[in-house]
């Protein structure tokens, strides 16, 4: 399977990820159907198109004319706003694209739907950021014409997508997806169809540690998130990021992961995330998580003490090191393709594996084996991949 540079891209979801992939489709040429059942989702998904392209206007990236070539490639549900049913539209489609809620039933109901419809020839794609796309391609009579085509928010302007073939996804639809999204700009790293795929792995200690130092009463939100930023180098601190993220979003991911790795302990969720979910707050669009954002609240003042914040970094940077070298252990992903994911999908300062070189791998190691002699839970286990490196005396990375 093949796509022509100028294939009609369908896009089914017009939320925030649905909307930008459309607009990213749109700027590179190609005529796009964006589509949702609901018809308040899919004005407010042209809204935030027409407004992005003011933008770029305004920055002098684009010109006016440039805008309006764009925004007319997309027509929406196939030109018939009304009709939030049919998916007649993406009859002639060669990529569809779905952006829809984060639940396997419905994304599979979907792709069957879409399966009766499409040509032959069509290469269906989910944005899942952690089910399993094999799960999901078994809904298509063709399940080699499926595969994961994972963007991060916003779709526009984050860089890297994650391309994850299920179990019966062809090398040809791997290599036409990934070749098309490459020429839209993006960086893609190729990863296997596992729990929470790279990024949404690996990431995990950054919040869950973060948030086990914080119950412990080692340090308070302030202050861990100072350290991993000043200290550290992260361009945001976990708490501030879950705020910005949505911890109801980044407390569906790590229950998602959680129960897909058969409950193993170094995913496990937090009561304390689970309480503020349950209590609704989300962070910054509900006003209120890790911090207050009600207007006239002042932020919390961190405590600068620099010996607690390397103790901080030090802890969560080696947990993050022993997950990406579990990555590369199970064939998750390359080192090579980790460490461009973790920079480009979650502006990480280094790549996880290059930094343990460059730290020493032994040191790590000594890390994890203290916290391990010291809590005596499997959460904090060494890699297996980490205690080879480091008998044969190899680096990740060059």
């Amino acid at each position: 399977m093949t796509l022509d540079r100028h294939a009609k891209v369908g896009v089914v979801g017009a939320g925030a990820m649905g909307s930008g992939i459309a607009q990213l489709a749109a700027s590179h040429g190609h005529p796009v159907v964006l589509h949702d059942v609901s018809a308040a989702a899919l004005e407010k998904g042209t809204t935030t198109i027409a407004k992005n392209l003011s933008r770029l206007v305004e920055k002098g990236r684009i010109t006016a004319e440039d805008s309006d070539t764009i925004r007319t490639r997309i027509t929406l549900n196939g030109g018939d706003e009304s009709d939030s049913t049919s998916l007649d539209a993406f009859r002639t489609c060669g990529i569809i694209i779905e952006a829809v809620v984060e639940d396997a039933s419905i994304k599979r109901d979907l792709f069957a739907h879409l399966d009766s419809i499409v040509g032959k020839d069509a290469i269906l794609a989910t944005n899942t950021s952690s089910l399993s796309v094999t799960s999901i391609a078994r809904a298509s009579s063709r399940p080699q014409r499926v595969l994961g085509v994972h963007f991060f928010n916003p779709p526009t302007v984050m860089p890297l997508v994650e391309i994850v073939p299920g179990v019966s996804t062809s090398e040809s639809v791997v290599k036409s997806a990934r070749s098309l999204v490459d020429a839209w700009g993006k960086t893609t790293v190729l990863a296997s169809d596992t729990p929470g795929f790279i990024v949404n792995r690996i990431a995990r200690p950054f919040y869950g540690e973060a948030i086990r130092i914080y119950e412990e009463g080692i340090a308070d939100f302030a202050t861990i998130d100072w350290a991993m930023r000043d200290l550290g180098g992260f361009k945001m601190g976990p708490f501030e990021l879950m705020d910005f993220i949505g911890n109801d979003v980044n407390f569906a991911v790590t229950r998602s992961v959680f129960e897909a790795m058969y409950f193993d302990q170094r995913y496990k969720p937090s009561v304390t995330q689970q309480r503020l979910f349950e209590a609704g707050f989300f962070g910054r669009k509900s006003g209120r998580g890790y911090y207050n954002y009600s207007s006239g609240t002042e932020m919390p003042e961190p405590t600068r003490d620099k010996a607690l914040g390397q103790q901080i970094v030090d802890r969560i940077l080696a947990m993050l090191i022993n997950e990406a070298a579990d990555a590369v252990l199970f064939r998750v992903a390359s080192a090579a393709d980790i460490d461009i994911a973790m920079m480009k999908g979650v502006n990480y300062p280094k790549g996880l594996l290059a930094w343990a070189d460059e730290i020493g791998i032994s040191t790590v190691i000594g890390r994890l084996d203290s916290l391990y002699a010291e809590y005596r839970e499997d959460r904090y286990r060494t890699s297996a991949m980490l205690r080879r490196m480091s008998a044969e005396g190899k680096s990740f990375i060059g």
